[in-house]
């Protein structure tokens, strides 16, 4: 499976090449960067592949290809690609309500799965908490992350998507708009990522923790969503990380 790296000079983004080009079957068919980047006409690890700037012309030959760079560069990309069918795994966060929209008319064209949070059992790991929230609705909910103290203090996408899967249950088991749980930020050291879900019942507290102690767990998520993708052969549309656990 061919696949193209967008944002690879990223934190994300340089393991995932790291990835590709350790595992049989997978071949690297692109390292998208910034046009300013340093790296853009480098040779990654020395290959016949290079560091290059994304571009309308270009002709990567991707079976799949893997975004985790910024909102503004995942919008340049899908303009770019145009009407193009290659499938895209999206871990890239941020995106306005426009973007959303845009990346909406963009599954039209290809298959799309899109994700604030690729790593491996995160997924499962949300689903316990929307069930326990379905079943304790009165509970006070909070929402906790730590994450590296170079990441942005405002609450990372998967924070914000935790917390607004949690209020839409609640609201759905309680017949009325509950109100969205808190998200409390803390940044410490080289944290890869912890994220956890409080449920306060007043005498009793439950607590739903998960941890990431590498970045490869995003990576290998990542990488196991655009295999889904391709060998599934799923039509055009938007997908989440809950469709391939459903198969």
């Amino acid at each position: 499976m061919r696949i193209g790296i967008v944002g690879a000079s990223g934190r994300v983004g340089t393991r995932l090449v790291e990835a590709v080009l350790e595992s049989p079957g997978l071949e690297l068919a692109a390292a998208l960067v910034s046009p300013g980047s340093r790296l853009v006409g480098v040779p990654v690890a020395g290959g016949s592949i290079e560091y290059r700037p994304a571009e309308a012309a270009m002709k990567s030959h991707c079976d799949v290809m893997i975004d985790f760079s910024t909102p503004a560069a995942s919008m340049a990309l899908q303009r770019d690609i145009g009407t193009k069918a290659i499938p895209m795994v999206i871990g890239t966060t941020g995106f306005s309500r426009e973007d959303d929209a845009l990346l909406d008319k963009c599954s039209m064209h290809r298959p799309m799965m899109i994700s604030a949070n690729f790593a491996c059992g995160f997924e499962a790991f949300k689903r316990s908490a929307l069930a326990f929230a379905s079943r304790m609705p009165g509970a006070e909910i909070t929402v906790l992350e730590t994450y590296h103290a170079r990441k942005k203090t405002d609450p990372s996408g998967t924070s914000r998507l935790l917390s607004a899967q949690l209020r839409a249950e609640r609201s759905r088991v309680m017949g009325f708009d509950a109100p969205e749980p808190s998200i409390a930020v803390n940044r410490e050291g080289d944290t890869v990522g912890i994220n956890e879900v409080r449920f306060d019942m007043g005498a009793a507290e439950a607590v739903f923790s998960y941890r990431v102690h590498t970045v490869a767990a995003y990576a290998e998520g990542a990488i196991a969503a655009a295999q889904w993708l391709v060998s599934s052969a799923v039509s055009r549309g938007r997908y989440t990380l809950a469709d391939s656990l459903n198969d």
